[in-house]
């Protein structure tokens, strides 16, 4: 007998077998080709629209936190400003004059300097929220006296900053420098609005 004729013989005699299981894997084919793999495409689809979802929540919460931040240090911000224009800056020109005329006074004596002279004069040219008040000072003393006073301006509570300042030998090498600022505070002005 040849390789055919025995698998003919062997269909023959198990056909009430194999019919049923060729209905049942034909069956089978049909219903993974109709229901179970649309079904998983549809699976694959919708875990591929949740992992973007979950992408697009995760970008989302993380806008949130930055614009969460951003507002907390505007707000702080703007509550130091505040503190800053109430408790830092005079109120007004005379108390820009009254809180640097006696403080600019005592840190020179402090470190030994003595005031040449000294004015005051609103700087009209200055535009923006704040009146800037301009301060002149010649002062003369030792070089490490000169220093001291510097610092002891720049690390002071009150509002005010060093715009020039020179520095030059007198007549005599021997004597003390005469140091010239000009320096500057700023205060609320009449239309400040606030």
């Amino acid at each position: 007998m040849t390789g055919l004729s025995l698998l003919k013989r062997a269909l023959a005699e198990r056909r009430r077998v194999l019919m049923p299981l060729a209905v049942l894997a034909a069956i089978n084919v049909v219903v993974f080709g109709v229901l179970v793999y649309p079904l998983s495409a549809r699976v694959e689809s919708s875990e591929a629209r949740a992992d973007a979802a979950r992408a697009r929540l995760l970008a989302a919460r993380k806008d949130a936190e930055e614009v969460t931040g951003t507002l907390t240090r505007t707000d702080r911000a703007a509550t130091d400003l505040e503190r800053f224009y109430e408790d830092v800056l005079p109120q007004d020109v005379s108390g820009a004059r009254r809180l640097t005329y006696a403080r600019l006074d005592e840190i020179a004596r402090e470190y030994g300097l003595v005031s040449e002279r000294r004015s005051y004069a609103i700087d009209d040219t200055h535009r923006g929220r704040l009146d800037k008040l301009l301060i002149t000072m010649v002062l003369s003393g030792e070089y490490e006296d000169i220093r001291g006073f510097i610092h002891a301006l720049e690390i002071s509570e009150e509002f005010v900053v060093i715009e020039h300042v020179s520095l030059a030998e007198g007549a005599d090498p021997s004597g003390p420098l005469a140091l010239s600022l000009r320096l500057a505070t700023y205060f609320p002005g009449a239309d400040d609005g606030r």
